[in-house]
């Protein structure tokens, strides 16, 4: 990755400016609405698309970021091609005022994919925790949910899995 910090702050003081999306940032989001290029140097092939210099792509990109048009740049892998058939949503009923605190343990455990607090929606659903995990095997995703339940300890008070049952189309920001 390109780091643009370097660059002098006047060098692309235009370019800072805190507006709503311009013409650059359609075209930086038109290219890689359907993903970045698969390139050592994707920012410099989405640089040669759009018409500027890769460490502008990032400048834009980081300002998108701060205005919050754009929430994150990350990796959404296709778990059915890198062999993972089995992908369970665990969710646990656990206490909300431990929610924050155990949901940020559970986060970090290296096979929880995403983690994240939702409301309940009592008496038919009492679930406030959600951790995605993925595995080879029913039984691998199991394993894992069990290794969660010991990290989550006496604070559950109930849980499930949901299983994926079919692929569903993941995309990031489009535009028309």
């Amino acid at each position: 990755m390109i780091d643009a910090s370097a660059a002098s702050s006047t060098q692309y003081e235009s370019l800072l400016d805190k507006t709503a999306i311009d013409r650059i940032d359609r075209r930086i989001i038109a290219a890689t609405q359907t993903g970045l290029p698969l390139a050592t140097r994707p920012y410099h092939l989405v640089a040669a698309r759009v018409g500027i210099e890769p460490n502008e792509v990032m400048v834009f990109l980081r300002r998108m970021q701060e205005l919050g048009i754009i929430r994150r740049i990350g990796v959404i892998p296709n778990h059915y091609a890198l062999g993972y058939r089995a992908n369970g949503m665990s969710v646990w009923d656990v206490p909300d005022e431990k929610a924050d605190e155990l949901g940020h343990k559970v986060g970090h455990l290296d096979f929880v994919s995403h983690c994240y607090r939702r409301p309940r929606h009592l008496p038919d659903w009492p679930y406030n925790l959600f951790a995605m995990v993925h595995g080879r095997s029913r039984e691998q995703v199991q394993d894992k949910i069990a290794q969660i339940a010991l990290l989550l300890g006496e604070s559950i008070r109930g849980h499930t899995v949901l299983y994926s049952t079919r692929i569903l189309k993941k995309t990031g920001l489009r535009l028309t």
